[in-house]
């Protein structure tokens, strides 16, 4: 599923950077692939939130908050800081058309720390994506205090799933109450729209799921995903706004968090919420997709700054070209440098920090 996710992402991104978010069928079509980031949002508030919920439900205490610090910074970091240092290294030879922001040591500073989306000019032009890496950080932070909330106070050390599931959209809320203050100039930085709160719905619905899971809920696969299609379909319409991450009225944005939510809670549920061996689970479970899910997010990490150079490989101006053509090259070439990128980085960090004789297991619990 995170292959499926980052796949979409990388064409949404194509679509852009060749001018195919028009405000017709076709570009709202192309736009909306960018519900790869609610994918993973949501895969993220699955996988993570589980163990809390596994120990409620089991009367242990919750998992270790230094094991759960050292597998987020050790699956996120080292192949991020390295593609960040890499790009910039690349950019300060080469230069396209619209690499002009973040260029300088602040905007390295900004992207290293993972504080590139709070303030306008520090989205480096082949590291735009990571803002989505930014507000996912963010909730890696949150993540045992939302945890610790639910766990003492609202349930008390009991396992209550439908006041964990309360809480959880109290949490939720935040994302639509968010949208109304970002739009009629409450908070007036241009960027707030693009900060955690904005999102968190999405992360909510995985935690849900997880609770759900936990709670042996069953749903048809099958259902799941027609039910997914339908929103996904209903998210290209004009009610969720203009063919943009965030659109310009408060509603439209609403609707479109909304819709994004189903559609991803839908897509995770169809595997997270159903037995084994179904035809989705099959076919995901390819030892193929599973080793492009295996390298989804050094993939996610590099394929924009694959992008803009074979953009500029191929001679096409922004907001021009073949999308499916630069798709498929990005693609191609993306997908080496990413494997490349993960057994220098995660897969070898691994190897060092397991006893010897032991045979490595990847961390199962990232979201990309």
């Amino acid at each position: 599923m995170r292959a499926v996710a980052a796949f979409a992402v990388c064409a949404t991104h194509a679509a852009f950077w060749t001018g195919g978010y028009t405000d017709d069928l076709p570009g709202r079509m192309a736009a909306r692939l960018e519900i790869g980031v609610a994918i993973f949002f949501v895969l993220s508030g699955f996988l993570l939130f589980r163990p809390w919920v596994r120990a409620l439900a089991e009367g242990r205490p919750g998992p270790s908050l230094r094991r759960y610090a050292v597998h987020r910074v050790r699956r996120i970091l080292p192949a991020y800081w390295v593609t960040v240092i890499a790009t910039y290294a690349l950019f300060s030879v080469w230069r396209t058309q619209d690499a002009t922001l973040a260029h300088d040591w602040s905007g390295f500073l900004r992207s290293m720390t993972l504080t590139q989306i709070y303030g306008f000019g520090h989205l480096h032009v082949g590291l735009t994506q990571m803002w989505s890496l930014a507000v996912e950080a963010a909730f890696y932070v949150a993540l045992p205090l939302i945890a610790w909330v639910t766990v003492r106070v609202v349930c008390r050390g009991r396992w209550r799933p439908w006041a964990v599931v309360g809480a959880l959209v109290v949490v939720g809320a935040i994302s639509p109450i968010w949208a109304v203050l970002t739009s009629d100039g409450t908070l007036t930085d241009p960027t707030a729209r693009l900060w955690p709160p904005a999102f968190v719905i999405w992360f909510a619905c995985g935690m849900v799921l997880a609770v759900a899971a936990q709670c042996s809920m069953r749903v048809h696969p099958l259902l799941a995903v027609l039910v997914a299609v339908l929103a996904f379909q209903l998210s290209w319409t004009s009610a969720a706004g203009e063919p943009t991450i965030t659109p310009t009225t408060a509603g439209a944005t609403v609707v479109k968090s909304v819709l994004y939510a189903i559609t991803a809670s839908c897509l995770v549920g169809a595997l997270a919420l159903s037995r084994r061996g179904n035809l989705l689970d099959r076919l995901l479970g390819h030892r193929v997709a599973v080793w492009l899910g295996e390298i989804s997010y050094e993939f996610f990490l590099v394929h924009l700054v694959v992008l803009v150079w074979v953009m500029d490989l191929l001679g096409y101006p922004t907001f021009t070209g073949s999308m499916l053509g630069v798709l498929i090259i990005t693609t191609v070439v993306s997908i080496p440098i990413a494997w490349a990128l993960h057994r220098t980085t995660y897969a070898w960090w691994w190897a060092r920090s397991v006893p010897s004789g032991v045979t490595p297991t990847p961390d199962r619990s990232s979201a990309r």
